[in-house]
């Protein structure tokens, strides 16, 4: 797998499902305790479906976190030097390196949870090195709003695995723990009170009005859930200025939507979407 090399130094792996002439790139960022690599099946769908597909393993996770640490599983999870600032300085290096590979060609930020938190603060700084957005799993970034805790504590009852609060499919939460790359953790006790506080904060005032944006949330989502994510849709056209803001809430789905019982009608909503910002047209960079 291709690699790059951080501003800090860490060797940083990366994924690529890519297709000839793609519609659009999808840079697709991970949450906190898996790996780009369980992206495979939604990300050979969009390339079905003509996208190509880059995903980093963020720092301290996946490929990068078992190199970043001689292999010791133990220590998945720790960020390295920089922390959550350079995880996300890290993530946008591979913004940088898409857009030089693909120059004529729309890139669209996909984050998934944690991956959507960090696209949230990229989104704030970098608002034109995207074509369009996508947030699944995601929250408002602030205390009452999203979920720092144990996020299996309302579903816990449901099974004994730690993870069914991902999914209402058995074989995804039964599968989680079993996959050596994946680990449970806490943003706070894993990163510590003031690098976990670098994740709060709201969208940035004056984006680009025209800049697409779709979020897609379970009803039974414990890391926001709808309220949350109604709240943040609003704040994105209220204060951000954004135009094009459309979130989907999936009735009684959980956390991870792509690997919902009802997958199949996320995954069209989202290629649904796709089709109609950028799906026809090239970036006009």
């Amino acid at each position: 797998m291709p690699t790059y090399t951080d501003d800090y130094g860490v060797v940083i792996t990366y994924h690529e499902w890519l297709v000839e002439s793609p519609r659009a790139v999808v840079q697709l960022l991970h949450g906190l305790g898996e790996h780009a690599g369980r992206y495979a099946v939604l990300a050979r769908e969009l390339n079905e479906a003509g996208y190509s597909v880059v995903a980093d393993d963020h720092r301290g996770h996946g490929q990068t976190g078992m190199q970043q640490w001689g292999g010791d599983r133990s220590k998945l999870g720790r960020l390295g030097p920089g922390g959550v600032r350079g995880t996300i300085a890290a993530v946008h290096q591979l913004t940088g390196i898409i857009r030089a590979q693909h120059a004529d060609v729309p890139l669209v930020l996909l984050g998934h949870s944690w991956g959507s938190v960090l696209g949230q603060i990229l989104l704030n700084r970098h608002p034109r090195d995207f074509d369009a957005i996508v947030f699944t799993g995601t929250a408002y970034r602030a205390f009452g709003w999203m979920n720092g805790g144990d996020l299996n504590r309302r579903h816990r009852h449901l099974g004994t695995t730690g993870a069914e609060w991902l999914s209402r499919d058995a074989e995804i939460s039964a599968a989680f723990f079993t996959d050596p790359l994946n680990f449970s953790a806490q943003s706070v006790k894993l990163f510590g009170l003031p690098d976990a506080l670098r994740l709060l904060g709201r969208p940035a005032r004056n984006l680009p009005s025209d800049l697409p944006l779709l979020i897609l949330v379970g009803s039974d989502d414990p890391l926001g859930g709808p309220r949350s994510v109604e709240r943040l849709a609003e704040e994105y056209v209220r204060r951000s200025g954004m135009r094009d803001v459309e979130a989907i809430v999936y009735d009684e789905a959980r956390h991870e939507v792509f690997n919902e019982t009802n997958r199949q009608e996320v995954v069209a909503d989202l290629l649904a979407w796709l089709e109609e910002r950028v799906g026809e047209r090239r970036s006009a960079r």
